[in-house]
């Protein structure tokens, strides 16, 4: 059975920071492209940004200089490090593992940025 948990949401004031983590079981993690996904409600999702198996990295224009990902295959882990936060970055942030055809989601963590 294919798990990816997120976590680390939470409450967090503008210019602050986050770590989300999205813990995989079930798959061979280091095949995967793992991406991460943000949505807010009435809005469709968005791309965050994504790490391929091999390690490169792409960001949606609106985090890049602020969001970082990163992944650590011994631990079939896959991380976002979310600096300068703003209010705008309020969304549930879902973790998402990709390998041929083969698409998986978390269940989401709320981040909410306000003062």
């Amino acid at each position: 059975q294919v798990q990816l948990v997120e976590s680390g949401g939470g409450l967090v004031q503008p210019g602050g920071s986050l770590r989300l983590s999205c813990a995989a079981s079930g798959i061979t993690f280091r095949f995967y492209d793992m991406g991460w996904y943000r949505q807010a409600p009435g809005k469709e999702r968005e791309l965050v940004g994504v790490i391929t198996w091999g390690g490169s990295k792409n960001y949606a224009d609106s985090v890049k200089g602020r969001f970082t990902i990163s992944r650590d295959n011994a631990k079939n882990s896959a991380y976002l490090q979310m600096n300068s936060l703003r209010p705008e970055d309020t969304n549930v942030y879902y973790c998402n593992a990709v390998f041929g055809s083969n698409d998986y989601w978390g269940q989401g963590t709320q981040v909410t940025v306000s003062s």
